[in-house]
């Protein structure tokens, strides 16, 4: 099968080839899925499980990507849940060999139905921005009606998936980013918005939840924000400055069925729409995913018509 993979940790994206790679078996509880449309995030070249397995051995030449939609097209000893010939959509494992790929052997239960009426591109670009909006704001930040989001990154792929989860809530959301993205994030669902460079952040006031993609200074002067028995929520690793009378969390999304149905839902409602700046195929997927200039949205890699 053709595949993307990586060998060195330095080159980043930069180092992504195009190959021949042996066609997955499934594991026990695994099934194999013909990859439709697969996702991406350019942070995964920085995360350790690309390059090691849980002992810390290395596991190169490893293939990316961990979002995808497809069809199931074999089941491993003693899967349950999904049959052969099903539309599926979920989130690989970190460890295991990913999506960028032409299929790939995945745990059944880190997938979900995928509905005939939502295309394949659509699905592949909902489980990790889809699933750490849900769990951040939910579990998490235990976002209630009524309360304020400092949604920061308001325009991007995670971003907005916040915004429209977060109002659909009950919340007022107020969404951050560059002055570029204003229109954006207020089209998204954002009550107001804050750029970054040319506003005062510290004049939104107090906020219940800050869900935070950018660290460092951004990171402690919204800290500072939190009223007493708030949240701050962090997806960019260890929190570096903590709320005074607050909660602070980081957390890795995590594979999720059920929260991925209620997201499927959504979307297919018409409350919820998916943020996709550009659509490749896998043979040009090394050039795709090395860009040249800022994507404002998800990068779907499309692997079979």
């Amino acid at each position: 099968m053709k595949a993307i993979v990586v060998t060195d940790q330095s080159a980043g994206t930069a180092g992504m080839t195009l190959v021949e790679r042996p066609e997955p078996e499934p594991a026990i509880n695994d099934v194999v899925v013909q990859i439709h449309a697969s996702g991406f995030v350019p942070t995964e070249m920085e995360w350790p499980s690309t390059w090691t397995d849980r002992a810390g051995r290395d596991r190169t030449p490893s293939i990316p990507g961990h979002e995808l939609a497809g069809v199931v097209t074999a089941l491993g000893y003693g899967t349950t849940g999904l049959s052969v010939g099903q539309r599926v959509f979920g989130l690989a494992d970190w460890h295991r060999d990913g999506t960028l790929a032409e299929y790939v052997a995945i745990e059944a239960r880190n997938l979900a139905p995928l509905p005939g009426d939502v295309d394949f591109t659509t699905g592949a670009s909902l489980p990790i921005s889809g699933l750490t909006a849900w769990q951040g704001l939910f579990q998490h930040g235990r976002l209630q009606a009524g309360q304020t989001v400092l949604a920061h990154g308001a325009a991007g792929a995670v971003g907005t998936m916040v915004t429209q989860l977060a109002r659909e809530a009950g919340a007022y959301v107020i969404g951050t980013g560059r002055a570029t993205d204003r229109k954006k994030a207020l089209d998204f669902g954002a009550h107001e918005f804050i750029d970054l460079k040319n506003d005062t952040l510290e004049d939104v006031g107090s906020v219940d939840l800050v869900f935070d993609v950018i660290g460092g200074d951004i990171q402690k002067r919204s800290a500072a924000l939190i009223k007493t028995g708030g949240t701050l929520v962090s997806i960019v690793g260890p929190v570096e400055a903590r709320p005074a009378a607050g909660l602070a969390v980081d957390f890795v999304v995590e594979a999720d069925r059920a929260e991925l149905g209620e997201i499927m839902h959504r979307v297919r409602d018409g409350r919820l729409r998916t943020n996709i700046d550009i659509v490749s195929p896998l043979d040009d997927a090394v050039t795709a995913l090395n860009p040249t200039e800022r994507r404002k949205g998800k990068t779907i890699i499309r692997v079979h018509p």
